[in-house]
């Protein structure tokens, strides 16, 4: 598994992959965090194309071109809505899988997979969806991210290589701390 997950802190747009992933709310038109650095970056087209989509549930995903971000590389941006955290604590006391967040940010990770699949993706990188506005715990969030894209990619030879991408070096050691823990019990 760990040969084909990477980590890495920086900016999501500046990463080279066949495709990124937006943390994106349910119009697809933009707003701020990742969402919005993705939108500046790829341009005023992809606005435009998003009003067309419809939008985009909680849980589920859907892909674009990435207009100006091809210059960079990057051939699609795949957009998925990650469920806004509602517990005041980080759950500690409730296992993994047993919260309605906790499954639809399970289900954002594996429809961006099989979309990485269905359009020949080799290298997707993911953000932490869910860990900024939305208020996701962080550690939880990357149990959840790492443990489906693990399982994910026992089973499927596609994409090639994932990435997480961190903003904070904090993220990214929270990441890392994951796969190695993970890696350990297998």
């Amino acid at each position: 598994m760990t040969d084909r997950i990477d980590v890495v802190a920086g900016d999501i747009t500046e990463i080279r992959a066949d495709a990124i992933v937006n943390a994106a709310n349910r119009s697809l038109l933009g707003g701020g965090g990742v969402d919005g650095a993705i939108h500046r970056a790829a341009g005023p087209e992809l606005r435009e194309h998003n009003r067309g989509l419809g939008g985009c549930p909680t849980g589920c995903a859907k892909v674009t071109p990435a207009f100006d971000l091809a210059s960079r590389g990057i051939r699609h941006i795949v957009h998925t809505v990650g469920p806004v955290w509602q517990r005041r604590d980080d759950g500690g006391d409730t296992p993994l899988g047993r919260i309605e967040q906790d499954v639809l940010l399970a289900s954002c990770y594996r429809a961006c997979l099989e979309l990485a699949e269905t359009h020949g993706i080799e290298r997707i990188v993911f953000p932490g969806i869910s860990t900024g506005v939305y208020r996701f715990p962080r550690r939880r969030a990357a149990s959840i991210a790492v443990g489906q894209t693990a399982k994910w990619l026992a089973d499927h030879p596609a994409p090639r290589l994932v990435t997480f991408c961190c903003f904070a070096l904090e993220d990214e050691e929270v990441y890392r701390d994951t796969i190695a823990s993970m890696t350990s019990r297998a």
